[in-house]
Parts: structure tokens; C-alpha cells; sequence
């Protein structure tokens, strides 16, 4: 079935232009780089259809420039979870993925494979429970940006929200929504927080940590320009800077830094994106389960937050 499935799943070179999604065009250079992006993406993409044998599908993927290596790793994760929901047999593809070289890509593993649930009628809660309890939310964010990538008159302008989401699932679709904003606005500062500001006010923060991840993950602004970007957030500073944050760690697990994070991490908060790292890190430590009830809060939400106070004292540290 999947070989005569996977021709129809292919994604053409013009699915990533500006052109081809009507995006804020930013000028040819960093139009080229968001483009590459793309590329990358599909290029993964692509190799995982081909092959999904973890060991020669991460040899594929390890063919890519180091900075753009994460972005590959996305979108094999999206096909590999495409592959399994479409197979009648095998299933695994994506843990089996994670449980060898996916593993220090995993972040950007489970975001791509968040993208199957724009694709393909999938139960949301059956995707989630696939993947880590606290990583997990990570697929919503590949949800929302695909939606902002692909459908964003109806996600970005009309500002709709999938009706098979509810309760904290929103919030991980937001996230990746604002992701998304990097590339329909062209990394335009000012108009990406005009378009945030449009949003519900309880919507924003996780739209400004979306923009912080990916400012920081895919890059292309001067010193100057992400300055101006947080002094845009304003009272969601601290959301943007955990975005980059979580860039940062993704980036130092994969071992595959770039200077544009690194520039982020200092613009944005002040620090390294080594100590970015080390502070998720210690963040995780002995967070509680996710809680179920009314109010209840998943551990990712309390990770997120102590990761937030953590910037806040650190830029009360750096101001003394």
C-alpha cells in the first residue's frame, strides 16, 4: 500500500518558495535562507520516504549542512509518522527512529511529526501518547506550524484554530503558530508583532515564544534587529526568551550549534546557549506528572514556566 501511497506524498521544490505561499518577501537574502529552510525540510522529508531504516535514514539526514541538519530531521519525522499512520503492518517507524539517531534530534523529531495531524485525519491524543510525556506536546507545535505555513489566511489572518484541539493542546498549536510567523512575515520585526498584537491576549505569549524559537533556530536578523524584537514583546519578553531557549537545547543535544543562535541567546537574554541548555535541563528535574484535572497543568507548561522564571532571575542577576 505505502509504495503506491508514497509517490502521492511527495512534496514539490515550489511547496517552499515565498512565491508559492504568498509570504512577506524580506529581500533576496534572507528570502534565500528561509527558503533553504524549507529545502532542508523537504529534503528530509524525502529521505525518509526513500528509506526508514533508522541508521541509513540518519546518514542521509547527516548529509546536510550542520545548521541546517535540524530542519532535515523535521521532515523525516513528519513522514516517518505519515508512513506509520498509513501502513497496515509496521507502525514504529517513528519510535524506532527516536530510539537510536533520532534520539539527540528528538525535539525536532516530534515536532515534524505533530505535521501528520494536518495531513491525515489522526486522533490527536493518539499521536501524543506515542512519544515522552513531557516532549510530547512538541507535535502540537508542528501542528500550528504547519497550519501557519500552508493555510495561513485562515490560521495567521482569520486567526482560526483547529476544532479537533482542546484544553492544552491550543497552547502547543500556538507556539508552533508563532513559529510560523518567522517565515509569512518575512522575519519582519514590526509586523510580526503587529500580527501578535491582533491576536486574543491570552494567545499571545505562546506566539512570542514560538517567534523566539524561531529567531533563534533558523536565524537571520542582526543584533540590532532582534533588540527591537524584544522590545516588541514588551510583558511577553520572558516567553520570547524561552522560545530561544528551547532553540538553544535543541541545538546543543543535536551538537549541531550556529551563530545566529548563539547571537539570540545574548541578544535575548543575556547568556550562552551552552547555559541555555544546561538550564532546561535543570529545569526538568523532578518536575511532577501531568495533572488531569480542572486547571491541571501537563509538565511541559511547568517546565516552560520555571525555565521563564529562571530567564527572570537571571536578568535580575545581570541588572544588579
Amino acid at each position: 500500500m505505502l509504495s503506491l501511497v508514497r509517490p502521492m506524498l511527495r512534496l514539490s521544490p515550489a511547496e517552499v518558495t515565498f512565491a508559492k505561499r504568498r509570504f512577506d518577501d524580506p529581500g533576496p537574502e534572507l528570502r534565500l535562507r528561509l527558503e533553504g529552510v524549507g529545502e532542508a525540510f523537504r529534503s528530509g522529508y524525502h529521505a525518509a520516504l526513500a528509506e526508514d531504516e533508522p541508521m541509513r535514514l540518519a546518514r542521509r539526514l547527516d548529509g546536510l549542512p550542520l545548521a541546517m541538519r535540524g530542519f532535515a530531521y523535521e521532515g523525516a519525522g513528519m513522514a516517518l509518522a505519515l508512513e506509520d499512520a498509513l501502513s497496515i503492518r509496521r507502525r514504529d517507524r517513528v519510535e524506532r527512529f527516536l530510539a537510536g539517531p533520532g534520539d539527540a534530534h528528538a525535539y525536532l523529531v516530534v515536532v515534524g511529526a505533530g505535521w501528520a495531524l494536518a495531513r491525515l485525519p489522526l486522533r490527536v491524543d493518539r499521536l501524543l501518547a506515542r512519544f515522552d510525556p513531557l516532549l510530547r506536546w512538541l507535535a502540537l507545535d508542528g501542528y500550528g506550524f504547519h497550519e501557519g505555513y500552508f493555510r495561513w489566511p485562515q490560521t495567521v489572518v482569520a486567526q482560526a484554530t483547529p476544532r479537533k484541539l482542546s484544553g492544552y493542546a491550543r497552547h502547543g498549536f500556538d507556539q508552533g503558530l508563532g513559529r510560523s510567523l518567522w517565515f509569512v512575515r518575512g522575519g519582519d520585526i514590526d509586523r510580526i508583532a503587529a500580527t501578535i498584537r491582533g491576536f486574543a491576549p491570552g494567545r499571545q505569549a505562546d506566539l512570542w515564544a514560538g517567534v523566539g524559537l524561531a529567531c533563534a533556530y533558523a536565524g537571520g536578523r542582526s543584533a540590532e534587529e532582534l533588540r527591537t524584537l524584544r522590545g516588541h514583546a514588551g510583558e511577553h519578553e520572558l516567553a520570547l526568551a524561552q522560545g530561544a531557549v528551547f532553540a538553544a537545547t535543541a541545538r546543543e543535544r543535536a551538537r549541531n550549534p550556529a551563530p545566529h543562535t548563539e547571537l539570540a541567546c545574548q541578544v535575548l537574554f543575556g547568556a550562552s546557549a551552552a547555559f541555555a541548555a544546561t538550564m532546561t535541563e535543570d529545569a526538568r528535574v523532578g518536575l511532577p506528572a501531568d495533572d488531569p484535572g480542572p486547571g491541571g497543568l501537563p509538565a511541559f507548561e511547568v517546565w516552560r514556566r520555571r525555565i521563564q522564571q529562571r530567564l527572570e532571575q537571571l536578568q535580575m542577576e545581570v541588572a544588579s
